[in-house]
């Protein structure tokens, strides 16, 4: 029964990490507390788990669409608590705090989200307490205990605070790595965007402000929650920027998305002599897909087959498209003709060693036809370039599927 868990399907590695990460996480946190708890530091604990609930509860909404249709890694707003937790308590109610806020989360914000399960909550939540734990450690090898020290050691405690706050930006980035069963290729699949990661830095400024306020003048702590919830507002706004362009299915550009950046890489192509490649792919018998595992299992092969090309694709300058069904279609910026072919390859084998959990069985043995085209060699206007990439994916289809043709092997 457990082997059917969220968790076992991760395979072996992110299985025994996750574990692991979860045995340290518990271990550091039950160590003896130092300073001894008091009812001051109770108080700012149950201050940060009421301001970090409503900071929850109010962008609740915005929050389960961020989850819902970003790809790993994800960013949440919980820095703004857990890091002014890291300036104020001992590792105990750290861990309690970080428990307090990722419960919540899971009950309330992903409970209906399939792609976060308990397991994930869990191993999300231990990542980032050894994260906090990690940023403690920074300042004790700057000799400050929390926040007050730090302010009575003036800048050299500014300092300190502000080497906790980038270790726990850093451990934090490096830990989630291991416990993703795909690792992507890019800077971005791997640490996410620089807005993404702007985000993540802002609550951390945010935190230790909170910890100031908390230490100091404890009412203005309720001060933060504006800014964090004005943060919230421009992460809904983003999330209507990318539903405009975006495949809701995929998480890759539409049409209308795709083609508005091929229209902006082939004005500079066209201005700077430049040359650029372009791919169109097609799912092989994707309809038995369909036919013998249900919608529900096509939907989580297309899911699957769109990480597969964004994971073998060069970085974020190339663009992956869904133009409806089973049809892909990737730009290839300032790319040598040469190297089209073997990047093509390179994707067609990545879809081919797919396995996609489907219910009680895993889809396997899927495959791709794959057709190239390249700037100015093949056309000069964008519909050139689709229709010779298109004219090279059907021969690819007609003669024996699962294989990449390129424009100029068609007769």
């Amino acid at each position: 029964m457990a082997r059917r868990s969220a968790l076992w399907r991760q395979g072996p590695r992110v299985v025994a990490y996750c574990l692991a990460s979860e045995v340290v996480a518990v271990a550091l946190a039950l160590r003896p507390a130092s300073p001894a708890v008091d009812r001051r530091t109770l108080l700012v604990l149950g201050t940060l788990l009421v301001l970090g609930v409503v900071q929850a509860e109010t962008g609740r909404r915005v929050e389960r669409n961020q989850r819902r249709r970003s790809q790993p890694p994800h960013i949440n707003m919980t820095s703004a608590w857990t890091f002014a937790g890291v300036l104020l308590l001992p590792p105990v109610l750290l861990a309690v705090l970080v428990a307090g806020l990722y419960l919540h989360l899971a009950m309330r914000s992903w409970y209906r989200l399939s792609r976060v399960p308990a397991s994930r909550t869990v191993s999300n939540a231990a990542i980032i307490l050894l994260s906090c734990y990690a940023a403690q450690a920074a300042l004790r090898l700057a000799d400050v205990e929390d926040i007050r020290s730090a302010v009575a050691r003036g800048w050299a405690g500014t300092f300190a605070v502000v080497a906790a706050g980038l270790t726990f930006f850093v451990v934090n980035a490096l830990l989630v790595l291991p416990a993703r069963r795909r690792i992507g290729r890019t800077p971005a699949a791997l640490f996410g965007t620089w807005s993404d990661n702007g985000l993540e830095l802002a609550t951390l400024c945010l935190g230790a402000v909170n910890a100031l306020a908390l230490a100091t003048l404890p009412g203005l702590a309720a001060l933060v929650l504006p800014p964090v919830l004005l943060l919230h507002r421009t992460v809904l706004v983003k999330q209507l920027e990318v539903a405009a362009r975006r495949d809701e299915k995929t998480g890759l550009y539409n049409t209308t998305g795709w083609h508005a950046l091929a229209e902006r890489t082939l004005s500079d192509a066209e201005r700077h002599s430049g040359t650029f490649g372009l791919l169109m792919l097609d799912l092989d018998h994707f309809k038995q897909v369909n036919d013998t595992y249900g919608h529900l299992a096509g939907d989580a092969v297309l899911r699957a087959v769109a990480q597969a090309i964004t994971s073998s694709v060069r970085g974020r300058g190339d663009a992956v498209g869904r133009f409806g069904g089973e049809e892909f279609v990737v730009l290839l910026p300032d790319i040598d003709p040469a190297d089209i072919g073997p990047l093509a390859e390179r994707i067609r084998r990545a879809v081919s060693t797919l396995t996609v959990p489907a219910g009680q069985c895993s889809i396997t043995g899927l495959s791709t036809s794959i057709g190239t085209a390249n700037y100015p060699t093949s056309g000069r206007s964008l519909q050139h370039l689709l229709d010779a990439a298109d004219t090279a994916l059907y021969r690819a289809k007609a003669t024996g599927r699962n294989k990449v043709v390129h424009v100029t092997d068609v007769v």
